[in-house]
């Protein structure tokens, strides 16, 4: 079964947040277009999607969503961006090794500077060239770029935001990381465990064996099942805030109208003195 997005059979709300192969190839040539390759530096270096920048986003992180800091992390992003020749008026189309978290990350800071052109190639580098389509391995050297951007306060929450989300019943936290994280077995901060009535769902829960996103009925009975219904005001979350907009994207494209990204994450909750954290049963 196909997964594309322009499937009749099964369409998302929003599909084109989610690119295949063949509108990719049919857009290369477009000036206005830029694919960013998100995998490390060694996977671009030995073979590429012709024209792609490569911006390794992985590890920009920010652990701390008071307002400076986080106000000072938006900068270096835009920042980062201008420097690869990424303008706010650009197609952006984020490229990794599948439809994995670190694109899904690209779509999603975008979203927040407030761009409302990006995509993720459903599938990534490895559909891309399995499929035969042309890779190269000259760099791309881009003219440096001013991307302007305009917050869209709405796509991320602080740890503010998680806190007045507890017992509300209109919200869900949605923990998207692995089972141990999530129980507390597995402590990656001071801290172990959940933000308290959080739901459990790992993020790889989204995707087929091959790395593209599941359809969306598929996607839309995983989320009912477990509570995660377009009523509500969905607050994702991971440990640094990577697989967590898995989630946002895979929400997204079903049409959730209320779906924010908690950037600092379990790095900065379970680090964070006077937050409350529950252990759930394994």
């Amino acid at each position: 079964m196909t997964t594309d997005a322009t499937d009749a059979t099964d369409a998302y709300a929003n599909p084109d947040l989610l690119w295949s192969r063949e509108t990719l190839l049919a857009r290369l040539d477009d000036p206005a277009l830029r694919v960013i390759d998100v995998r490390p530096g060694e996977r671009f270096a030995h073979g590429h999607i012709p024209g792609a920048r490569h911006f390794d986003i992985y590890a920009l992180n920010c652990d701390d969503t008071d307002t400076a800091p986080l106000q000072s992390f938006t900068r270096m992003w835009a920042f980062l961006l201008g420097r690869r020749g990424v303008a706010f008026e650009d197609t952006v189309v984020f490229c990794g090794e599948i439809a994995g978290m670190t694109a899904a990350r690209g779509l999603w800071f975008l979203e927040y500077l407030g761009h409302r052109d990006a995509h993720v190639l459903d599938g990534g580098f490895a559909g891309w060239a399995a499929a035969g389509l042309p890779v190269s391995r000259d760099p791309e050297v881009p003219a440096p770029a001013a991307f302007r951007h305009r917050i869209d306060r709405n796509r991320l929450a602080t740890w503010r935001d998680v806190q007045a989300t507890i017992d509300a019943p209109d919200r869900v936290v949605l923990d998207t990381r692995g089972r141990a994280e999530f129980t507390g077995e597995d402590r990656r901060a001071t801290r172990g465990g959940a933000v308290p009535g959080a739901v459990h769902l790992e993020w790889v829960n989204h995707l087929t064996p091959a790395g593209t996103m599941k359809p969306a009925a598929e996607l839309r009975a995983l989320f009912e099942a477990h509570g995660i219904t377009p009523d509500k005001e969905i607050i994702a979350l991971c440990q640094t805030g990577y697989r967590s907009t898995h989630a946002y994207l895979a929400l997204r494209l079903l049409g959730y109208p209320r779906v924010r990204n908690y950037l600092g994450s379990w790095n900065e909750w379970g680090n964070r003195e006077g937050l409350p954290v529950q252990r759930p049963e394994g």
